[in-house]
């Protein structure tokens, strides 16, 4: 009996303003591709018109992210060939993409990724800011919990910090960092690869002051805590010190003898703080 072919899913990244940005690759695949799964199929259908490239197309955005996959990959299973594409840059990052690839590789169907542009890598690398270590946030919860345990690992954090924002969201979210970030260099990166690119260095004051009524897709980059560990942990409470530990999943043996080293004190003190009823 004749083996069923089956099909590949393309991770195809496409320009994220200049529509020069893209690769010959990644046009040779949406050319050759039974269908193209976009997130706003009249978005992509400009970039296909600019590319003369003509295709199917479905949507497969946030909303439908779920339903969709199902669908596509009994698509792939009957030997289709097809590329997903988000609004601008690389799919799955911060953008729809990664339901569908988590299922295509349970059933063992190719996954492809066609690498381009990325809004913070390019960002990153034009900010000045240290590029050795980065950790990316993307954009921050609007959940209030969630938001400030995120800005506390923003406050504590090493490694050079990368965040997105919408526009209309960012004056509050400046604000939410001027407590915790303090005089840190910031770089907002607006617009990348379009005419109106622009990098605005800084404080957070300096920000705050200079972004009224700003537009555009907008990249925060973060310079990381230069603290020491005495002066970092100064200020935190033994509980706040010990869940900064936690959320990095350490043990809590480990955890006691961390936090007695920041302290400079011994391990049974700490141990018994978090024994003895409070």
């Amino acid at each position: 009996m004749e083996e069923k072919l089956v099909g590949t899913l393309y991770i195809v990244a496409t320009p994220i303003g200049n529509l020069e940005d893209i690769t010959l690759r990644a046009i040779s695949v949406l050319k050759k591709v039974d269908l193209i799964a976009a997130e706003d199929t009249r978005h992509t259908l400009k970039l296909l018109n600019h590319l003369e490239i003509s295709k199917p197309m479905i949507s497969y955005h946030r909303h439908n992210e779920e339903a969709r996959s199902d669908s596509l990959i009994q698509e792939l299973k009957e030997g289709k060939q097809i590329a997903l594409v988000s609004d601008a840059g690389t799919p799955g990052i911060c953008d729809p993409g990664e339901e569908v690839i988590k299922k295509c590789i349970e059933e063992n169907i190719k996954v492809v990724s066609i690498p381009g542009a990325c809004a913070m890598i390019n960002a990153l690398i034009i900010s000045g800011i240290d590029t050795k270590e980065f950790t990316f946030f993307g954009f921050l919860p609007l959940h209030k919990k969630l938001r400030k345990q995120k800005l506390e690992e923003i406050k504590n954090s090493t490694k050079t910090l990368i965040l997105y924002e919408a526009p209309h969201k960012l004056k509050n979210t400046l604000n939410d960092l001027k407590e915790i970030i303090e005089n840190r260099k910031v770089v907002l990166a607006r617009e990348l690869t379009k005419i109106h690119e622009e990098y605005i260095r800084g404080t957070i004051d300096e920000l705050i002051q200079k972004v009224d009524n700003i537009k555009g897709e907008i990249v925060l980059i973060i310079e990381k805590n230069n603290q020491t560990d005495e002066n970092r942990f100064k200020d935190l409470t033994l509980e706040d010190h010990y869940a900064f530990y936690e959320k990095q999943g350490l043990p809590k043996k480990e955890i006691i003898k961390k936090i007695a080293k920041d302290k400079n004190v011994s391990k049974n003190e700490i141990y018994q703080y978090f024994i003895s009823p409070q």
